[in-house]
C-alpha cells in the first residue's frame, strides 16, 4: 500500500566523521574531489586477516571534543555519534533548545561496541572477575550512542536506535518522520560504526565472505567493476537534525536540504537481496511517497557492495528504473561503514544538492570498464556540470533489508500533495 505524501522534513543541521575528518567541511571537500582516504589498518596488526585495508577516522582525537567522564564509559562508535550530534544541533541552531522533550535521537548501529567489549574480555580472562570495569555493561551496547547523546546533552524527546546495518539511517528517517509529526520537535538522526577497533570486531566481518582481500588502496574496492573482489570496510558515521518543514520555517531556521520520501523492503534471508526485487521495490516506493516520477531524479547515490553479484543486481535494478540517471558511489573513497555508511551517503546527498556538485565515484583509472548497465553513467572523475536538484540514495544490509531515500535542494519545487480521500 503506498502512503499518501504528507509534507517533506527539513533537514536543518548536519555533522560528520569520517576518514576524510572531522566536520562537514573536511567531508564535502573529500567527496567533491573524489579523494580516497582508504589505507592499510592501523587500530591494530592485521596480520593473519584476509583484508589489511579499511576507512579508519584517524584525524578523530576523542579528547578534543568530548569530556573525560564520557570517554571512560564509551566506545569509539558512540563518540563518534557524541561529536556528530554537537555539531548537528550547533548547525541548526538546537544546542540550547526550548524545550528538552522536544529534541529527539535515533543513531543506528550494526556492531555496537565491539572494541570495548574485546578490551573488558581480555581483562576478564588475564585477570578475573573484579578486574572488569563497570561500564563493559552498557559501552558495548548498540543503544550506547543514542543514550550517551540524549544524557550529555539533555534531550528528552523520543529516543530509539535500530540494529541494523547500512540502511539504517534511511530507516532512521522514516521513523523519525512519523513521530515529528505526531508531536512536532526536532530528531538527531542518523548512524555510527567503529567496526575496525580490534581483531575481534574484523573477524565477526570476515565470514561473510565480502571483504576485499586486495592490498592496494588504489584498487581494493571498486564498484561496478568487472573486477571487483569486495567492500573496504570503514568507520565514522553522520547525524542530521530534522523537523518538519514547517516546524522549520515557524522558528526561522536554515534548510539544508528536504526529505521527500523514504521506503524500505526486505529480500529474503540471503546476504543481500539476489535479484535486486526488494531494492527496486523500495525505490519506487520512496518516489511514489515523495510524488516524484523516475524522470524526476537527477543523480543516484548507489549502494555499491562492491561484489560480482551484488553490483549486477543494482545495475540492472537502476537499467530498468533510472536508464538515464547519472550514478555515483562515494563510499568506494571511505569505506563502507556498515550504518555509518547509510548516514554518510545521506551526508553527502545533503551536501551535493546544497552545494551544487555531483560527487564522483573515486577511481584509480577513468578508463577501466564498468558494468554495461552503468556505462556512461557512473561518474567517475569531473561529474555533470548541472547541479541536482533531487537525489535517490539507495541501501542495502546483510540479510536482505533494502531502503531508499528521496532528497531534494531546498526551495526546489514540490509536486502537489495528493488530495484527500
Amino acid at each position: 500500500m503506498t502512503e499518501a505524501r504528507t509534507g517533506p522534513l527539513a533537514v536543518t543541521g548536519l555533522g560528520v566523521v569520517g576518514p576524510a575528518g572531522v566536520g562537514t567541511e573536511a567531508f564535502a571537500k573529500a567527496i567533491r574531489e573524489g579523494i580516497s582516504h582508504l589505507a592499510p589498518i592501523t587500530r591494530f596488526d592485521p596480520e593473519g586477516f584476509p583484508v589489511a585495508l579499511a576507512g579508519e577516522a584517524r584525524d578523530f582525537t576523542p579528547s578534543d571534543l568530548i569530556e573525560g567522564r564520557y570517554l571512560v564509559q564509551t566506545d569509539l562508535f558512540s563518540q563518534f555519534a557524541m561529536a556528530t550530534a554537537d555539531e548537528a544541533l550547533a548547525d541548526a541552531g538546537l544546542e540550547q533548545p526550548g524545550d528538552p522533550y522536544d529534541v529527539g535521537v535515533l543513531i543506528c548501529s550494526y556492531a555496537g561496541g565491539v572494541t570495548f567489549g574485546q578490551v573488558e574480555i581480555e581483562r576478564l580472562w588475564a585477570r578475573g572477575p573484579r578486574h572488569v570495569g563497570p561500564y563493559q555493561s552498557i559501552a558495548w551496547f548498540y543503544a550506547a550512542s543514542t543514550g550517551q547523546v540524549s544524557i550529555r546533552r539533555g534531550l528528552k524527546g523520543a529516543c530509539a536506535v535500530l540494529v541494523t546495518d547500512e540502511p539504517g539511517a534511511l530507516d532512521a528517517l522514516g521513523h523519525s518522520a512519523r513521530e515529528l509529526r505526531r508531536s512536532g520537535g526536532a530528531m538527531l538522526v542518523g548512524g555510527a560504526e567503529a567496526p575496525v577497533g580490534s581483531p575481534f570486531s574484523l573477524a565477526c566481518q570476515v565470514g561473510a565472505g565480502l571483504l576485499s582481500p586486495d592490498r592496494d588502496p588504489a584498487t581494493a574496492y571498486r564498484p561496478f567493476s568487472p573486477r571487483a573482489r569486495g567492500y573496504v570496510p570503514g568507520e565514522g558515521g553522520a547525524v542530521l537534525a530534522v523537523e518538519t518543514a514547517e516546524a522549520a520555517e515557524a522558528r526561522g531556521a536554515r534548510v539544508r536540504a528536504l526529505v521527500l520520501g523514504h521506503a524500505t523492503a526486505f529480500g529474503g534471508t540471503a546476504a543481500f537481496d539476489p535479484g535486486g526485487e526488494a531494492l527496486e521495490h523500495a525505490a519506487r516506493t520512496a518516489l511514489d511517497r515523495a510524488g516524484l516520477a523516475p524522470g524526476d531524479v537527477d543523480l543516484v547515490f548507489a549502494d555499491a557492495l562492491g561484489t560480482a553479484e551484488a553490483d549486477a543486481a543494482e545495475a540492472a535494478v537502476l537499467a530498468r528504473l533510472l536508464p538515464d540517471v547519472p550514478v555515483t558511489a562515494p563510499k568506494a573513497g571511505f569505506g563502507r561503514a556498515y550504518a555509518g555508511a547509510g548516514a554518510l551517503d545521506l551526508a553527502a546527498a545533503v551536501l551535493a544538492l546544497e552545494q551544487g556538485f555531483v560527487p564522483p565515484t573515486p577511481w584509480p583509472d577513468p578508463d577501466e570498464p564498468v558494468l554495461e548497465e552503468l556505462a556512461g553513467r557512473l561518474v567517475r572523475g569531473a561529474g555533470p556540470a548541472a547541479a541536482p536538484r533531487t537525489a535517490l540514495v539507495l541501501s542495502r544490509g546483510f540479510g536482505g533489508a533494502c531502503s531508499a531515500a528521496v532528497l531534494a535542494r531546498a526551495g526546489h519545487p514540490l509536486p502537489p500533495l495528493p488530495a484527500a480521500a
